[in-house]
């Protein structure tokens, strides 16, 4: 099998390719030191296994195992970790494996074995499972070959074309595959929906106002704008969730 080796320390990496090494019968095609990096070398390598620290910078492990479950071939997540406290996230989160530091032999080669048993099909299966109660910090957007992580707190708001959402965000607008109702019920704190085909960053509302053409619509603060120097963004709130978008701005 191929594996990836993923941990913010590089004595941590060492030891596991060395374990992998005596194996003899795995072959380790990279190495990574974040979250980001991992889902990078994913896309390029398309590794079978990937051995993942939890605690790390930046991307922890639990939320880049999401983000690779969200692939359309998941790797099997093997999470490695000093710490036991993760182990129901872990498996939340769909690791086939749990390993504890210091990594013992005997273990990896049980987690590895497990992961070799797992076809395809059962990994997809696993990766479209209910996700984890906490909510990312980012979402990923595909774009051709590579990932791009959006921070959740630079997003405006998304809006759903068809098969695909938009997300609008500070850095522009990217496609990404995650479905509005996901998006509303795992960011329900941060986000409301204003119409059926859009959520809005509460956060980045500056007002409601009503236009010349009776209805209500959302101002957002500093707006882009586009060639003639307007407003580039129309958000219409429908009748049915005005209501609820007031309630929202007043802390409700």
């Amino acid at each position: 099998m191929k594996v990836l080796i993923v941990d913010d320390e590089k004595p941590a990496r060492d030891r596991l390719r060395q374990l992998l090494d005596d194996f003899g019968d795995h072959e380790v095609v990279g190495e990574a030191g974040n979250g980001e990096d991992a889902i990078a070398l994913t896309t390029r390598l398309q590794p079978d296994v990937i051995l993942l620290d939890i605690r790390m910078p930046g991307l922890d492990g639990i939320e880049t195992a999401h983000h690779l479950n969200a692939m359309e071939q998941p790797p099997a997540v093997v999470f490695t970790t000093a710490y036991d406290e993760y182990a129901i996230e872990a498996f939340d989160a769909r690791a086939i494996g749990y390993v504890l530091k210091p990594v013992r032999r005997e273990r990896l080669e049980r987690a590895l074995d497990q992961a070799g048993r797992l076809s395809a099909p059962v990994l997809r299966e696993l990766a479209d499972e209910p996700q984890l109660d906490s909510r990312r910090n980012h979402v990923c957007a595909r774009l051709h070959d590579e990932l791009r992580l959006i921070p959740i707190e630079d997003i405006r708001f998304f809006n759903a074309d068809q098969k695909y959402v938009c997300v609008h965000h500070a850095g522009g607008q990217d496609l990404i595959d995650d479905s509005l109702k996901s998006l509303e019920e795992e960011f329900a704190d941060h986000f409301v929906r204003i119409h059926r085909s859009v959520l809005v960053a509460v956060d980045k509302i500056e007002k409601l106002e009503k236009g010349a053409d009776g209805k209500t619509h959302v101002v957002l603060r500093n707006p882009t704008l586009d060639e003639d120097n307007a407003p580039d963004e129309e958000l219409t709130v429908s009748r049915r969730h005005v209501a609820t978008v007031r309630r929202r701005l007043k802390g409700g």
